[in-house]
């Protein structure tokens, strides 16, 4: 073990914790209607336990099931009958020395209409039909329920007072009545005193990320004119009275964390003056320490902010440590706080120096769940969070069909119970490609116990991956290949690039294994119009490097999360870009942070975008598009073409290898394409199915 403060224990309220690394709380889809953990849930939170981190915090759990449920798959602390599975999820985290806390939550205004009233409902009809009605339910929502959602036929959520839904949520938003708030202050405290009854550790109040908790401290949310409204103290008096319930009811000496956004960080998208700014948060920390907070754990944004709490990959690891650092300088209590914390070395800078006293690590805990270990002890190869969103976006689209979250880097989420066997005993197996897919079946290849080779056509790996971290502000996309390739050299895993491997090599290496990962390449479709086909550019073409292109006038076709980035890419290049987009919206299909991280920024430089035209003809100097709607054409001056219209498959060995008696599996985007999670999810999959 290395000397790190990291590894150094601290107390929050009476609770020692062994290290100062936390998971903080993350939906993750594992739960179940009744909101009882389901034995994926139990092996995804003591496998991080397994792996070093001294606080476990579990996800938003539900104090009330009538409107604040916020998914149907979520855990709940609402009944008397959540204690004893709340003691077995305990007990299978702290029998591996880590603190279990579990998180106190209600949605209000950010909650889905769907929800609203459903649940109590669906743990009925569940237990009814065994099993059957979750299986129709999941079946029929992805269709039914934004149909539901679009035309507002569902019930109203809540929220202090009546106000718009939050961005990213759906339907009505009416006032909480005065009898709804007592009622709800009361079941805040009987879920503490199960969680404790549980023999959980503590509790943290969910006052963060736009929830009802923080709905009551935000003026842009809370307008009341009584007792909860107006004053900070009034605006404060919600979590005020939870907060003395809790510790009247189950002592002084029970640990209660709450989670408080800072800021709420309109400003940043434009909004100046709208809600409550860091002066104020550090306020609201000082009255939530003096009336019996233990902790606070700073976070910022709501949903209105989307992006300022859950950060995509532009944004800075340490951005917004000024407000944890500012609300430490204010309380005598502990700070916790996320920061887009990406490294152990990030991680130590920042208690050293005064900033926070624990580390909250989320995704970077879903993508290794052994980063405490390896952080401490400063042996072995962290795979690092790449902030490409596919947890939360993998999570809110698989919701609607009853499965979990993924993440793009670790395969094994929800796989945490299915250990693969290590029965390679030294058998030959050869990997071609070394993008994503070819470096993550190497990798576990190896740790099966494979005698692993793989085989690069390029003098370097990643193979897609190096043209996503190209554009601006995407490099951390680039860690995805570093960690993989360390890993793999870690577990002994031959590189050989470049280098194309033949069927006559094939055979004298005589391998167990062949896995085919050789990738895709750019669509490139013929056009009408006079042109030399060798002037008309792709993505690879531009971000690789292959074309240089500046200071001119250029058409982009396609405005998937792709052509976006590769827009982005010539704008800084002093290129003047017209994106020419076939379908009704930009980026259709593409998670919504994604698109408001760089929208932004390609409209500052200028660029023009054209919606339901499809590119008909390309000219020298211009390009003649046609309107999907109205038929008519129109001349778009061009000095280059560049095309984003998506990849196919490259595959040509699959054939060629079969024919010459071996039987190789095909994985990633050399089978399908799709994106970094589909590749290490495939390659997983193929891994596992290997006798």
């Amino acid at each position: 073990m290395r000397d790190t403060i990291l590894a150094t224990p601290m107390k929050i309220g009476s609770c020692e914790i062994k290290n100062r690394i936390v998971l903080p709380p993350m939906l993750m889809g594992f739960g179940r209607f009744d909101g009882k953990p389901t034995e994926k849930l139990m092996n995804y939170y003591e496998e991080r336990a397994k792996g070093g981190c001294g606080l476990i915090m579990t996800e938003i759990t539900r104090v009330n099931d009538q409107t604040g449920s916020a998914a149907f798959a979520q855990l709940a602390a609402s009944h008397d009958y959540h204690i004893e599975p709340l003691r077995e999820l305990a007990q299978r985290v702290q029998r591996h020395g880590a603190k279990f806390f579990v998180q106190l939550h209600h949605p209000g205004r950010q909650n889905v209409g769907l929800l609203v009233g459903t649940v109590p409902l669906s743990i009925r009809l569940e237990k009814l039909t065994r099993g059957g009605y979750g299986k129709l339910l999941y079946k029929l929502t992805p269709a039914v329920g934004p149909l539901l959602l679009d035309r507002d036929i569902v019930p109203s959520s809540v929220a202090p007072s009546k106000c718009d839904p939050a961005y990213f949520a759906a339907g009505r938003v009416r006032a909480l009545r005065y009898k709804e708030i007592k009622k709800l202050e009361r079941q805040f405290i009987d879920a503490a005193k199960r969680v404790q009854k549980a023999g959980c550790d503590g509790i943290e109040l969910h006052s963060a990320h736009g929830y009802l908790l923080q709905q009551f401290l935000s003026p842009v949310t809370n307008q009341r004119s009584d007792e909860y409204g107006g004053s900070l103290e009034n605006r404060t008096r919600f979590i005020v009275n939870i907060l003395r319930g809790i510790k009247e009811e189950c002592g002084k000496d029970f640990p209660v964390v709450v989670r408080l956004s800072a800021d709420e960080c309109y400003r940043f998208i434009g909004k100046e003056g709208m809600g409550y700014t860091l002066a104020e948060g550090v306020k609201i920390a000082k009255i939530l320490e003096a009336n019996g907070a233990d902790a606070i754990d700073v976070s910022s944004a709501g949903y209105d902010t989307f992006n300022y709490w859950l950060e995509p990959v532009s944004f800075e690891p340490g951005w917004r440590k000024f407000m944890a650092k500012a609300i430490k300088e204010a309380v005598s209590i502990p700070v916790l706080a996320a920061n887009l914390i990406r490294s152990p070395e990030q991680a130590e800078k920042q208690i050293e120096e005064g900033t926070q006293d624990f580390v909250c690590l989320g995704r970077p805990q879903i993508a290794d769940p052994y980063w405490a270990n390896k952080a401490i002890s400063g042996e072995g190869t962290i795979k690092r969070c790449i902030c490409c969103l596919n947890c939360i976006e993998s999570m809110q689209n698989n919701a609607y069909i009853g499965s979990h979250g993924e993440c793009s880097v670790n395969p094994l989420v929800g796989h945490e119970q299915d250990e693969l066997p290590v029965n390679g005993n030294g058998r030959k197996a050869v990997v071609i490609g070394a993008g994503p897919a070819g470096l993550t079946a190497a990798d576990l290849l190896a740790q099966r116990g494979f005698n692993v080779e793989v085989y690069e056509k390029k003098a370097i790996a990643g193979g897609q991956i190096n043209l996503a971290s190209a554009p601006p502000d995407k490099a951390k996309t680039g860690w995805f290949t570093e960690d993989a390739v360390a890993s793999c050299f870690e577990h002994g895993v031959k590189f050989n690039a470049p280098k194309e491997i033949t069927v006559e090599e094939l055979r004298i290496i005589n391998p167990a294994v062949v896995i085919i990962a050789t990738g895709s390449t750019p669509v490139k479709p013929k056009f009408g119009g006079e042109y030399n086909p060798d002037e008309i550019y792709t993505f690879e073409d531009v971000l690789s490097g292959k074309a240089v292109i500046e200071n001119e006038k250029v058409a982009l076709i396609g405005s998937g999360m792709t052509g976006l980035e590769t827009a982005h890419y010539l704008t800084e290049k002093g290129n003047k870009i017209t994106v020419i987009e076939m379908a009704k919206s930009i980026a259709p299909g593409t998670w919504m942070q994604h698109v408001d991280d760089i929208m932004p920024k390609l409209e500052a430089s200028g660029t023009v975008f054209m919606t339901n035209e499809k590119l008909l003809e390309i000219h020298k100097g211009y390009v003649v598009t046609q309107n999907v709607k109205s038929k008519e054409n129109t001349s778009i001056e061009a000095d280059k073409v560049v095309l984003a219209l998506g990849s196919r498959p490259v595959n040509a060995l699959e054939n060629e290898f079969r024919k010459a008696g071996f039987n190789p599996i095909v994985i990633g985007d050399s089978k399908k394409v799709g994106r970094i999670a589909d590749a290490t999810k495939a390659a997983y999959e193929a891994v596992r199915s290997i006798k």
